[in-house]
This record gives C-alpha cells, sequence and structure tokens, in this order.
C-alpha cells in the first residue's frame, strides 16, 4: 500500500510546474483529497478543473505565500475541516540578475517567498501534525542552497537560508520525538520554464519535472530526509568541505561551469511556481 492512501496533501504553488505534478502522483497514488494553494487563479481554476475531471477530489485557495496573513486565514480555513497529513513547500520565485541590479523590492519579495514562505506555511499547519503525532513536510529546495552561483545571488540566499531551516527543522521534530517526517528537496536545475534560458553545468543536464517529482514522491514513500538531484549535486557538500575554496571554485566555475550557467538566463515572464 502506498504511504500516500487515504491522506490528504497541500501543494504550495500548486497550480502548476512540479507543485502540479506532485499533486496528481499524490492523488494517483491514493492521496484522498488535494488542497492546491497558488498565486495564480486562473491558474487554480484550470489545475482544479483537469484534476476533478479525472475524479480527484480538489480544493484550492488563492494564497500568497509571501504574506504571513494570509497564509495564516488561508491555514485557519483548512484546518477547520481537516488536518494535512502530507505538505508539499514547493512556491518559489526565481530573481536571476546580477546583484548590483537587484532592487530593495526583488531582494525582499525573493527571501519572501523562497525562505520565509516556506516557514509561515509550516508553522501554522505543524501544530495540528504534531496533535496527531504524524505527518510529513516535503520542502523544495534547491542545489543553489548548497554552493555559491553569480547571477543568482539573492535567489541562492534564499535557497541557502531555506536548506538550512529545513534540515534544522528535521532534528528539531526528530529530537522531540513528534513522529513528523522532514524532507528537503535539493534539485538543479528543473525543464519547466522557470530557469528558460540557463546553460546546463556539464553532468548536470536539466531535470524532467516528470523524472524529478516521481523522485520526490519515492523519497517520502522510503522515508527520505534528503534529495539531491543530479548525481553531481550529491557530491557537492563533499567538494566543498575537502576543496580549498580556490581550488573548489576553478572546479565548478571553470571545469563544471556552474558559475557560467545563468549568463543566458532569460526566464519568463511570470516566474512564480
Amino acid at each position: 500500500m502506498s504511504f500516500f492512501n487515504g491522506k490528504i496533501v497541500l501543494v504550495t504553488g500548486g497550480a502548476r510546474g512540479i507543485g502540479y505534478l506532485m499533486g496528481m502522483k499524490s492523488l494517483q497514488r491514493g492521496a484522498r483529497k488535494l488542497i492546491i494553494w497558488d498565486l495564480d487563479e486562473d491558474a487554480l481554476i484550470e489545475a482544479a478543473s483537469r484534476l476533478t475531471k479525472q475524479g480527484f477530489l480538489v480544493e484550492t485557495d488563492q494564497v500568497d505565500v509571501s504574506d504571513a496573513t494570509q497564509v495564516q486565514e488561508a491555514a485557519e480555513r483548512v484546518l477547520q475541516e481537516q488536518t494535512v497529513d502530507v505538505l508539499f513547500n514547493n512556491a518559489g520565485i526565481v530573481s536571476g540578475k546580477k546583484f548590483h541590479e537587484q532592487n530593495p523590492e526583488e531582494m525582499e519579495k525573493t527571501m519572501d517567498v523562497n525562505s520565509l514562505g516556506l516557514m509561515y506555511v509550516a508553522r501554522n499547519l505543524l501544530p495540528a501534525m504534531m496533535d496527531q503525532e504524524k505527518g510529513y513536510i516535503i520542502n523544495i529546495a534547491s542545489a543553489a542552497g548548497l554552493t555559491p552561483n553569480p547571477g543568482m545571488t539573492v535567489y541562492a540566499a534564499s535557497k541557502w537560508a531555506a536548506v538550512g531551516w529545513s534540515e534544522s527543522l528535521k532534528l528539531e521534530l526528530e529530537k522531540n520525538g513528534t513522529g513528523i517526517n522532514v524532507l528537503t528537496v535539493m534539485p538543479s536545475y528543473i525543464n519547466t520554464g522557470m530557469f528558460a534560458g540557463v546553460t546546463a553545468p556539464f553532468l548536470m543536464p536539466l531535470l524532467d519535472p516528470d523524472d524529478i517529482t516521481t523522485k520526490v514522491l519515492d523519497a517520502v514513500e522510503r522515508g527520505k530526509a534528503r534529495l539531491r538531484e543530479p548525481f553531481m549535486v550529491k557530491l557537492t557538500p563533499f567538494f566543498r568541505g575537502v576543496l580549498p575554496a580556490k581550488v573548489y571554485d576553478f572546479v565548478a566555475g571553470k571545469i563544471f561551469g556552474v558559475y557560467d550557467s545563468m549568463d543566458t538566463f532569460l526566464g519568463r515572464k511570470r516566474e512564480s511556481e
């Protein structure tokens, strides 16, 4: 029997991209209900329509995860009826500019969505999980939270914060015996359009959305705490730990081309996932 069987699943940024795929696959694996939070109302309507036509139970809400009040109010609406068993903390935005080109509003929004947004959502749903002594929180971070990368300084900062918080939360919940698992997902570039124009580093091809979302759900089924993809991303912490800084920068920048990957970045007009 699948881990997802009979579960209530909530996905932020779930109306499109990998958020939509993770929600859909949760339903296909037996989830009882899917709750989708997203900022794009039209995308929410379309996603719900596609899934309900397949016979799935879907609930949607238009939520800006960077707004603490909105998140609290949306969580209260959800918790009036049920406890969320599985949370996919997926909503995120990309800020692909050189640091001197960033304005304060862009910096604040990137940090709010990619870092604080994860915390706001988890903070409001976690107590109910703790009451039932079970639950799973999946935080979609990034390989950018493991290594520096010019051209995405603010984005990298937001993901470093996300990784640090997510892994600390995992240890805290384990230490306190809550019965709640945390999975930190750290993928390289995913081919969803969010990173349109990037140059994939050597040995790190763009990840296929269908493939990476299946791996995320498989990791949940196995109770894993970390998922890093593709394979070279798994080695990043080791290389950064054993190599002198200048040597690591040479390997990452000159050999693998990580530091040039954002030079061709285009993005898309609407960057939220």
